[in-house]
């Protein structure tokens, strides 16, 4: 007898963006919790000296996790959100 596939979690992380010294903070969750993605979907937004950057959901599944809430500040490497990958 076989068992089924446990899904597995990704996570999106805040990337190295180059913009400096720049305060970067989360500006606006695009997906609520619990909805499902397709990889390259955006997902939230982050501001840094008046300049958006979107996000983009790393892989398709479910958003099941967000770590951050909306005008936290933010750093490079910061997770922001798990997703569940079916397996």
């Amino acid at each position: 007898m076989t068992t089924p596939a446990r899904p597995t979690r990704d996570r999106l992380i805040v990337p190295e963006l180059g913009l400096g010294p720049a305060p970067l903070v989360l500006s606006l969750w695009l997906v609520p919790e619990g909805s499902r993605v397709s990889a390259g979907d955006r997902v939230v937004e982050l501001l840094a000296n008046g300049v958006t950057i979107d996000l983009e959901a790393p892989v398709s599944g479910r958003l099941v996790a967000r770590l951050i809430d909306e005008d936290e500040p933010l750093a490079t490497g910061t997770i922001l959100a798990e997703f569940e990958v079916a397996g």
